[in-house]
Parts: C-alpha cells; sequence; structure tokens
C-alpha cells in the first residue's frame, strides 16, 4: 500500500481520509496545527496517537510518505507542497485555490519538478460526469460545438468556487482563458474558514483566444442554487448542477445550416439524468490518475486558474476592463483566498 500523509485535518482533510481508505492506501500520519481539528479527525477514522502530528516537518521525517495530500487554507499550500516533495513525496495532491499568489504557484511548480515529483490541483471536473457528459454532447456535431457557457449561481465566491469553472471552461474549450472582465458587488463573502479569509460576489466574463465566452453570475444578492447554460451553433443545454436534471434542445437536422439569426427554427428537446456534483469519486479519480502520471490537473493547470483569479481583481480594482491573462499580471501580490 502507498504510504500516503495528509496536511490539514478539517472538513476537507477529512473528505479525503476516506478517500485515501477507500482507494485502499496506507494512512501514514495526519497533520494539523489545532489539537481539536486534529483529534475530531483522528477520532472519526481511527487514526492512532503515532500517526497523529502537529508539526509537518516532524511527520515527513518520520513515515516519509510516498504521497502528500495538502488539505489545507490555501496561505499555507506553497510551504507544505514544497517541504513534501523536498522530503521525498512523489505524488503531492493540492486543494484549490493553488495558492494565494502567482509567485507561490511558480515556486511550488519548480520544486516539485526539481525534486521529481508529481504536483496535482484538485480541481476534478474532468472526472466528473456533469461534465464529461456535457462534453461529449456539446462537441457533438448536433449540438455544433460549445460557443459560450453561462453560469448562474447563489452567492458561491469568486475564488471558492468560480475558481473550478475557469478549469471546467479550460476543459471543455481545450484552451486557457486570454481575457477576463470582472465586476465584483461590494460586499465580501462570509468564509466560514475564518475572519482572515475574504471572498467577492460578482460577475466574471473569460474569453479564449479562439472567442469562446465564460460569463460567471453570483451577486450578493442571490442566494439559490448553480445552474449552467451551454450554448452552441445548433443547440442548448441547461444542467441544474444541484439536482443533475439536464435539459438539451437542438435543431432539427434538416435546418442546421440555416443561419444562427433563424434562431427560433423548429427544435428537438432531450431530458437527460446527470449524476449530481459529489467530492469523493472524482478526487479518488484524480488521485488515480496522479499515481498512472497522466490525465491529472496539473501544477500548470492550477496556475491557470489562480491567473484567471489575479486578472478578476485586476479587472474589477481597475473599472473592470478587460484584462490580458499573461505575465504582465502581479506576480508577488497576496490575496486573501481561503
Amino acid at each position: 500500500m502507498m504510504k500516503t500523509a495528509i496536511i490539514g485535518a478539517g472538513r476537507m482533510g477529512r473528505r479525503h481520509m476516506q478517500v485515501v481508505r477507500e482507494m485502499g492506501l496506507e494512512l501514514a500520519g495526519i497533520c494539523d496545527v489545532s489539537q481539536q481539528a486534529l483529534a475530531l479527525a483522528a477520532a472519526e477514522h481511527q487514526v492512532p496517537s503515532e500517526r497523529q502530528f502537529s508539526d509537518a516537518r516532524v511527520l515527513f521525517n518520520r513515515t516519509r510518505p510516498e504521497c502528500v495530500v495538502i488539505a489545507t487554507t490555501a496561505p499555507s499550500h506553497c510551504e507544505y507542497t514544497c517541504l513534501a516533495a523536498e522530503s521525498g513525496a512523489k505524488y503531492i495532491l493540492c486543494e484549490k485555490p493553488m495558492a494565494v499568489s502567482l509567485e507561490e504557484c511558480n515556486r511550488m511548480i519548480a520544486v516539485c519538478e526539481r525534486a521529481g515529483a508529481l504536483l496535482a490541483i484538485n480541481h476534478p471536473m474532468r472526472f466528473m460526469e456533469q461534465y464529461t457528459v456535457v462534453k461529449k454532447i456539446v462537441d457533438s456535431a448536433e449540438f455544433g460545438g460549445l460557443a459560450s457557457t453561462t453560469v448562474i449561481a447563489g452567492n458561491v465566491g469568486i475564488a471558492m468556487n468560480a475558481s473550478h469553472y475557469f478549469e471546467m471552461f479550460r476543459f471543455m474549450t481545450g484552451e486557457p482563458v486570454r481575457e477576463l472582465t470582472a465586476w465584483f458587488a461590494k460586499a465580501v463573502v462570509p468564509n466560514p474558514r475564518g475572519p482572515q479569509f475574504e471572498d467577492r460576489a460578482g460577475e466574471v466574463r473569460a474569453v479564449t483566444a479562439s472567442g469562446k465566452r465564460l460569463y460567471f453570475e453570483a451577486g450578493d444578492d442571490q442566494g439559490h442554487g448553480v445552474q449552467v447554460v451551454y450554448a452552441g451553433r445548433q443547440g442548448l443545454l441547461f444542467v441544474d448542477e444541484l439536482t443533475g436534471f439536464a435539459r438539451l434542445q437542438v435543431r432539427e437536422e434538416v435546418h442546421r445550416t440555416m443561419p444562427t439569426t433563424r434562431y427560433g427554427m423548429p427544435w428537438v428537446e432531450r431530458v437527460i439524468s446527470i449524476q449530481p456534483a459529489s467530492v469523493i469519486g472524482p478526487t479518488q479519480a484524480l488521485l488515480a490518475a496522479l499515481f498512472s502520471a497522466r490525465g491529472y490537473t496539473t501544477g500548470a493547470q492550477g496556475r491557470a486558474v489562480v491567473e484567471a483569479l489575479v486578472a478578476a481583481y485586476v479587472s474589477h480594482e481597475n473599472g473592470h476592463m478587460a484584462v490580458e491573462v499573461n505575465s504582465s499580471l502581479p506576480q508577488g501580490r497576496v490575496f486573501p483566498w481561503a
């Protein structure tokens, strides 16, 4: 069994403990600076005292894990990822957002490359049915390819949840975001992980080099649900992500050569059932992909998500101007994400 250590024994850390146990990995140790969190997780997963640590360096020295899961809040992701790589871990799964600055993302990637460690970021969208099924549909000739994606949700937070949609959009289109515009609400999203953390509500428009668009609408005056609309040359796909209900509308085949201005041509409609979002299964699939060294969400892809988040802040602070997502973005600025 692969020796696996988990840094962070909070809500996400406990879920990762479940993932490790269900995958048949050896839980070599858990670590948290909070004795309360450590005790709760240890009791829930029957972790003996000799495998409980309050210092990650001590955990690594005593257990020498091959795999490390970083499930702390974002400000410590860089420190623990680099320490894990330098301590000999060969597989590292880090929670999102990857880090609180682009400079930290760069450091994490560089240290892992030097140490020969594979780094994955826990954006598991490519392993979730609500996206794999959708991708097959929007890529089909029947749908005509993906033109835009619109997410309308309750007040879920730009960093906490919009970050996942940046990676989802890259997975759907095969392209990174190249330009981004943002409008933040005045309110700050309360974060249960602590008053030191902030997130923002609001709207984001992201565009790829080929012109595909992502619209994310999660204002502080919205309080329910997550609905996604995918639009293509020949149809629309509506997905309720909390229930898994989906409705597909596509033009009848005989009308598919008609111009886009003929938007009311006769259509075919189908109802589709998609597995609602979960945490455990997709994370297991991501870890399995990491162990096979292919098909996982890489550090570079996790960095691209942080890059989009940074661009959103820059856009909002500069009068909602469209911002190019490139190396001109502030590399060292630290953001208050959890």
